[in-house]
């Protein structure tokens, strides 16, 4: 066929230079019984021997088959259809004869297709298979498998055959549909939401028509698993369907204020999400996910049973673009996770510095260890001054960590990380060890000088998950450092109420005659009548008790409270035999209030900040450590 272009030509061209078969009654399909003798019958393999048997009636063979057939010549015309293909298109059977065969079957409604059918028809293809979705003439939807192949050489033509798949279609739609829908709650489960949700995300969806902008509520019930517990699993599923159907109602309400419904489904357990595509922001989020929250929050009547739950949501919206499945979801799992650790019953929206900040804390947990090993902490020492004479008689260890990518970090950036995965123990030998081997440092360079203690903050799981003991004997052994000279610092809350261990390991420690000093006192749970049979030497007061002494306008009349308070602990200490440090005292008033009441040390800004150890050096031997004079 000369001339074609590549998109679907209209009947008009194919019907050009068409022989139709009543015009050539030779030809298969002219209403004869038997076909011409000079023609070869439709469908045969070649013509039949001389000496054989008449062969059979193909004519016959076409018209009876079951087979939705037609013939169809190389203009696409056809020639011939059987019973069977006009009664499965809803047809005159005498009417297809001449119609153009792409239309009766829609192959020209995709340009892949239309072209494969023309490179057929030119004989340049061997077989074309495809399906499609034709519209019956009743009214009905009709799926068919559509074949077309070449008759013969010699009849030129090609053969089109057309079987009703609408049955096998229902079936695979069926068990799709159950592969797709959680059985309890008859909502998508995870494959279809997934599928839903990386279609959203893809350029062509968002590019040309809506927002462009994605949001997502991620659910999970709270206390659930008691209900399945207590209950049982026939009342938890129960409980999951009733749910399923206020989160589908919500969401169909959501979808009458604005254009779209979103996606409900249910991704495990007592896990739920709801999709929005094309959001607004996060107003529309927001206001979803309150009436989410306000619509399981109201009671559930199941099986006579009176049942109340409440539920934490995860709420993210953003762009569409530059977003993928798996991050959209981490970033739901993570702020569900911060609604649960919020107090539960609420929603919390994806914040990025908040998960920076997890995500910092995240690198930080998993280079702690290897630090230790590249050197990369250090100690900086802080100046423990007398109140009486204003001399340095000791130095507080504190940790620094300068971390290749976040800079330097202080203690309150890391401790606790290091203490929840147990490499406080490494690192608590290390801060022992250098604290000791600088304090024996600074002995052995001033010896005409009275010797400074070293204070070394220890946290409760060195006591527990090592010998400490024999690490602060091995230490100082090791160092030379007389045991008077160093102290260790445990908290209020780690030190009151000890007993077993951690009180054998302090008992220990001071026959040993190291001192012990209770860190951040007054703001734990003081147990003043057991505090007597600790082995302690010294409290250090927490700064927010002398933090209230920075009054210094005469005029202005202070509150005698703090006062009262602070002086009724150091007259108790005095009295139990303990020594008393105030921290954070940054002003000249500050500490003389505080020596006027009779505290023993000072430590604070007002002094020095945490400064290397070369400066403490400079301070050693320093009358009248005022105003700063170790500070930068």
């Amino acid at each position: 066929m000369s001339g074609t272009s590549e998109g679907p030509t209209p009947a008009t061209e194919l019907n050009r230079s068409v022989v139709t078969e009543s015009e050539n009654p030779a030809s298969p399909g002219a209403g004869s019984a038997e076909p011409a003798e000079a023609a070869e019958p439709v469908g045969s393999a070649g013509s039949a021997s001389p000496r054989s048997p008449a062969p059979p009636s193909y004519r016959s063979v076409f018209t009876a088959a079951p087979l939705a057939m037609a013939v169809v010549d190389r203009e696409g015309m056809v020639t011939g259809a059987n019973a069977a293909l006009a009664d499965l298109l809803g047809r005159d059977q005498d009417a297809l004869t001449g119609a153009v065969a792409a239309d009766l079957v829609d192959l020209a409604s995709d340009a892949r297709t239309w072209h494969a059918y023309r490179e057929l028809l030119r004989g340049r293809r061997a077989r074309l298979r495809c399906t499609r979705r034709l519209k019956h003439p009743e009214g009905h939807a009709l799926w068919v498998r559509v074949t077309v192949a070449p008759l013969p050489s010699g009849d030129g033509g090609v053969l089109l055959s057309v079987a009703d798949i609408s049955d096998h279609r229902a079936l695979q739609a069926r068990l799709r549909h159950l592969r797709m829908h959680d059985p309890v709650t008859r909502l998508p489960n995870r494959t279809l939401f997934f599928e839903r949700l990386t279609t959203a995300l893809e350029a062509e969806s968002y590019a040309e028509s809506g927002t462009g902008r994605i949001g997502l509520c991620y659910l999970d019930l709270d206390g659930f698993k008691a209900v399945n517990d207590t209950l049982g699993h026939r009342v938890g599923d129960q409980l999951l369907a009733a749910v399923a159907d206020r989160l589908t109602r919500c969401a169909q309400d959501a979808g009458r204020a604005r254009a779209g419904i979103p996606l409900v489904a249910r991704l495990g357990g007592d896990e739920f999400a709801l999709l929005v595509e094309d959001s607004t922001g996060t107003e529309q989020l927001a206001d979803l996910a309150e009436s989410l929250l306000d619509a399981i929050q109201e009671p559930f009547d199941l099986s006579g049973r009176r049942l109340k739950v409440s539920a934490s949501i995860g709420v993210v919206e953003r762009h569409a673009a530059g977003t993928t499945p798996t991050a959209l979801m981490q970033a739901a799992d993570i702020t569900l996770y911060w609604a649960k650790a919020d107090g539960k019953a609420r929603w919390t929206l994806f914040d990025p510095e908040r998960n920076a900040s997890r995500v910092t804390r995240q690198a930080l947990v998993s280079s702690l260890r290897p630090a230790i090993d590249r050197g990369e902490f250090a100690l900086e020492y802080q100046p423990l001054v007398g109140m009486d004479d204003d001399r340095v008689h000791g130095v507080e260890a504190l940790i620094r960590w300068h971390h290749p990518r976040f800079g330097t970090l202080t203690p309150n950036r890391f401790i606790s990380l290091a203490e929840e995965d147990g490499s406080i123990v490494p690192l608590g030998r290390w801060v022992l060890r250098t604290a000791c081997r600088q304090a024996r440092a600074w002995q052995t360079q001033h010896p005409d000088e009275p010797p400074i203690f070293v204070s070394v903050n220890v946290a409760v799981r060195q006591v527990w998950d090592s010998d400490l003991v024999a690490d602060v004997a091995e230490t100082l052994e090791e160092t030379g450092l007389p045991p008077h000279l160093l102290q260790l610092e445990l908290t209020e809350s780690a030190v009151m109420g000890s007993s077993g261990r951690p009180l054998r390991a302090l008992e220990a420690l001071s026959d040993m005659g190291v001192r012990i000093a209770i860190d951040d006192f007054g703001t734990g749970y003081s147990n003043l009548a057991y505090l007597s049979r600790l082995p302690v030497s010294v409290l250090k007061l927490d700064g927010s008790f002398v933090r209230g002494f920075q009054i210094e306008d005469r005029a202005a009349k202070a509150s005698p409270a703090d006062e009262v308070i602070v002086e009724a602990m150091v007259q108790l200490a005095h009295r139990l035999g303990l020594t008393v440090t105030a921290e954070c005292v940054e002003t000249s008033a500050q500490a003389t209030r505080l020596r006027r009441i009779g505290c023993d040390t000072g430590q604070g800004w007002l002094y020095s900040r945490p400064v290397p150890p070369d400066r403490i050096s400079e301070l050693l031997g320093t009358p009248g450590v005022q105003a700063g004079v170790g500070n930068p």
